[in-house]
């Protein structure tokens, strides 16, 4: 706990107390349930998993409940509840191809193998305030959400690189590095690159996205193809021999196809940008696939002269946690520092004030 001065703990009491009163708002009104904050609020929800780096619905309503819907704060209690569980495995890499779509869009293509599924999303909508929700029982409109099923849904840069249009998904056997275990150096993996970016701070990683396409960095993008649905998780278990399913999650992918590069044997091909994120984000992963194509620039020969493209400048700033950190912990008590640094300021301006005078005397002297 942070004391400065002496009475300090009793006050810190009370302002608990205070924000616990606040939190629960109005006792005429009932309480939020968790069942409510993940169902009605679950966009909160699944950012708070996924720039908590912890994938439970029910720990991010609680998070969400007890920050007053604060999502940094949020975020920010996800993160420091994951670092006290157990590490007992890890699971195979996802595969996007077989997800159970819920939603999957492409700006590539009009008419794509499997077609273009909508799904729940607000790009249609008429940004008009719906009547409806001032009352306790909003009007139901539509389906509740469903998945599309063992439906077949190429990705659309396989269509691509089935031509040879764009550059392929290499897969690589390498251990990829943990940046929750290791602390990043410069420069990074894409793997790391990938993880940070995940874990990021969406208005970050949005701003940085949004400056790619208005010139600061080399890319011209199109949304080759966005989807969320269900992945299977699973793990080997060496006892069995075998993978074992341990369940599902629902993520957001998107495959952001850029300006072409490259010639010799293979020719000119379309790039990629990536991004992977926990639950229905999709803005999130369309700014992270932005920011990792343009963090690739070394792969291309491309001069990194915009913010994001400059490694160490995004990962270095993209963690909303360490960043709230550093900003909030300003305006905690600082009161030696700012009386060393008042001490300093009065004694300049003292040299100061005697120079002047004494440069007035010689001057007078002199006349």
């Amino acid at each position: 706990m942070y004391v400065a001065v002496k009475g300090g703990e009793a006050a810190i009491e009370k302002a608990h107390r205070l924000l616990a009163d606040r939190r629960r708002g109005d006792r005429s009104v009932p309480a939020l349930s968790l069942e409510q904050i993940a169902g009605q609020l679950s966009l909160a929800v699944d950012r708070v998993m996924a720039e908590g780096s912890l994938y439970d619905p029910e720990l991010a309503a609680m998070a969400v409940r007890q920050s007053r819907g604060d999502m940094i704060e949020a975020i920010f209690l996800i993160r420091a509840y994951r670092t006290t569980l157990p590490r007992f495995g890890a699971t195979r890499p996802v595969e996007t191809a077989t997800m159970r779509i819920e939603r999957r869009v492409s700006a590539t293509y009009k008419d794509i193998p499997g077609g273009q599924l909508l799904g729940p999303t607000f790009d249609y909508t008429h940004r008009l305030i719906d009547p409806a929700m001032a009352g306790d029982h909003p009007v139901e409109r539509g389906a509740r959400r469903e998945v599309a099923g063992d439906a077949a849904y190429p990705r659309v840069t396989d269509i691509l690189n089935g031509e040879g249009l764009v550059e392929p998904d290499i897969a690589s056997d390498a251990e990829p590095g943990d940046l929750t275990r290791d602390p990043t150096g410069f420069p990074a993996g894409r793997d790391l690159r990938l993880q940070a970016l995940a874990r990021g701070d969406e208005g970050f990683l949005l701003s940085l996205g949004y400056s790619t396409q208005r010139g600061y960095g080399r890319t011209h993008p199109f949304v080759g193809e966005v989807r969320i649905g269900l992945v299977d998780l699973e793990i080997d278990l060496p006892e069995l021999g075998f993978a074992v399913n341990i369940g599902a999650i629902r993520v957001t992918e998107c495959q952001m196809v850029s300006q072409f590069k490259g010639g010799g044997e293979d020719g000119p091909r379309f790039t990629r940008g990536y991004g992977l994120v926990f639950g229905q984000s999709e803005r999130k992963a369309m700014s992270m696939s932005l920011v990792d194509r343009a963090l690739r620039a070394d792969e291309f020969d491309e001069n990194r002269a915009a913010p994001a493209q400059d490694e160490e400048f995004v990962l270095s700033h993209c963690d909303n946690v360490e960043a709230t950190g550093f900003v909030e912990h300003l305006k905690l008590p600082h009161y030696v520092d700012f009386q060393a640094e008042l001490d300093l300021l009065r004694m300049l301006r003292r040299e100061h004030a005697a120079d002047k005078t004494a440069g007035t005397d010689r001057q007078e002297a002199a006349e």
